[in-house]
């Protein structure tokens, strides 16, 4: 009788986005897989907390490009419905200004141009041109590039002279501002950098892309939230025959005569494998989990120099009333824009101001709260941990002030009707998602550390690949999605590891 030769083993580190669906590209590829997660549940940044019958989504909460996701269906046989409701969310975002003039940003073509026309009819005609130079950046940017590895420098030079014919080496805002002169309109159309980690005064503005990959695939929502999505994926990779490992530290990753060979765990044990794909956080990855002689250059003087995102304040709290008038989606904005954001990005200095990201789920799924209740959270930009600030002081602080705040514009009487309240700061992210500095999405996406400048989904060991927000492409749902499909060019079939 034959012995069955044994399929190739694949360790990835990390279940976030990215993690999970390298898995799933792996195991249907033919790899056995191992996804091992440090904390007690899949999901990394978009885990899921549940508390006093309100069910909050830790992290992202908008999704922009479904078909990364049934594309992960339809490998393993199934449709993405078959799991998981996507419902479109319309307007896409709220956004508040701070004189409480208010801007329905959409999907609509026709919709957009009269709101814009409401604001700065003059303003209304170079919007058409925006969008149209947006759809020609996307259709270079995300579709001709997305998927691409960038792994030498060859490959960025290759692709050089698409990218300055759409003026990658301006800002967002300078690209906007082409187009725009209405100043409440310049910040309604650049705002989307933050979206990924990004100043929308220095991200390339390449990332104009997201304007358009918005109108043409909308924005949606997963009943049950976001998590459901994260929840499906593991079931997917499960039904592929490979296994997920909650409460599984990876240690280190081993490395021998410049190669990974396998993980050993923070409690000892050792895994062996024929590739080694990491999720973590990719300065976490270069800095600490390879052993110090097979360090990259990654590993040190370039993460030193690296420019990193901003931090996140994040307030979870459910209340006992219900505010109808509140979309899914708000961006509050406050008095400032380019000095607020020179404050975190450049000075890294807590401000006295603030702009606010309002999220309400329930506003679309009162399942997330119990009936006659409504489930939020507020996320407040803030300078990384390297500005030196003490959340530990500073929480409470700075929760009060939110609170003051969202009471005084869209929440009313938001103090008597807490039922429930949690909160996240930079400590988090640095402590429980080991990200370098507490950042919330990595490196910051400028364009000297993007593509073959931002740290390779093929490492310099061999058989150690990344993928999530700190390799190519960036951060964002699709981002970390397409940096999972980047593995089906640079990863070969497991039939080759036999």
């Amino acid at each position: 009788m034959l012995a069955l030769t044994p399929r190739p083993h694949a360790v990835v580190i990390g279940s976030g986005f990215g993690g999970l669906a390298a898995a799933i590209r792996l195991g249907a590829r033919g790899w056995r897989v191992t996804v091992l997660e440090r904390c007690d549940q899949p999901g990394g940044r978009a885990r899921v907390f549940r508390q006093d019958g309100f069910t909050f989504d830790a992290g992202p909460t908008v999704i922009t490009a479904p078909f990364l996701f049934e594309e992960l269906w339809a490998m393993c046989g199934r449709r993405l419905a078959d799991d998981v409701t996507l419902v479109p969310i319309s307007p896409y975002y709220r956004i508040r200004f701070h004189d409480g003039a208010v801007f329905n940003y959409t999907g609509d073509a026709a919709e957009m141009r009269a709101e814009i026309a409401r604001f700065s009819p003059e303003d209304a005609d170079g919007y058409e041109r925006f969008m149209k130079e947006a759809a020609a950046i996307y259709r270079t940017g995300f579709e001709e590039l997305g998927d691409v590895p960038f792994n030498s420098w060859t490959d960025m030079a290759r692709v050089a002279p698409g990218l300055m014919k759409h003026q990658a080496w301006r800002s967002v805002y300078g690209f906007v501002s082409r187009f725009i002169r209405d100043e409440r309109i310049r910040t309604v159309l650049s705002y989307h950098p933050l979206l990924i980690g990004g100043n929308p005064f220095r991200a390339s503005a390449i990332y104009a892309l997201i304007a358009h990959l918005e109108r043409a695939h909308g924005v949606h929502f997963a009943m049950g939230g976001t998590n459901r999505l994260i929840a499906g994926m593991a079931r997917l990779i499960e039904g592929q025959g490979n296994s997920l490992r909650c409460n599984a530290e990876v240690a280190q990753i081993r490395v021998a005569n410049g190669r990974a060979t396998g993980v050993t765990l923070s409690d000892g044990e050792t895994l062996d494998a024929d590739i080694v794909v990491s999720n973590a956080d990719s300065a976490w990855t270069h800095g600490h989990l390879l052993p110090a002689e097979a360090r990259t250059e990654w590993s040190n003087a370039r993460l030193d120099r690296a420019r990193y995102s901003m931090g996140l304040f994040v307030w979870y709290f459910g209340t006992n009333r219900r505010y109808e008038d509140v979309a899914h989606h708000s961006i509050l904005l406050g008095p400032r824009y380019r000095g607020l954001l020179h404050d975190i990005f450049d000075r890294r200095v807590m401000a006295q101001d603030f702009s606010l990201y309002l999220h309400r789920p329930t506003a679309t799924d009162t399942s997330l709260a119990p009936p006659g209740h409504d489930n939020f959270y507020v996320l407040s930009p803030v300078p990384h941990l390297g500005g030196g600030a003490d959340w530990t002081q500073l929480a409470e602080n700075y929760r009060r002030a939110i609170a003051w705040h969202l009471e005084q514009t869209v929440l009313p009487g938001l103090g008597q009707a807490i039922v429930t309240s949690r909160v996240m700061t930079p400590l988090h992210f640095r402590d429980e998602l080991l990200a370098v500095n507490g950042t919330g999405f990595g490196l910051e996406p400028v364009l000297t550390q993007s593509a073959w400048f931002r740290p390779h989904n093929k490492s310099q060991i061999a058989n150690l690949f990344l993928v999530g927000a700190g390799t190519h492409p960036g951060a964002g749902v699709p981002g970390v999605l397409s940096s999972a499909r980047v593995l089906d060019r640079i990863v070969g079939e497991a039939a080759a590891y036999v």
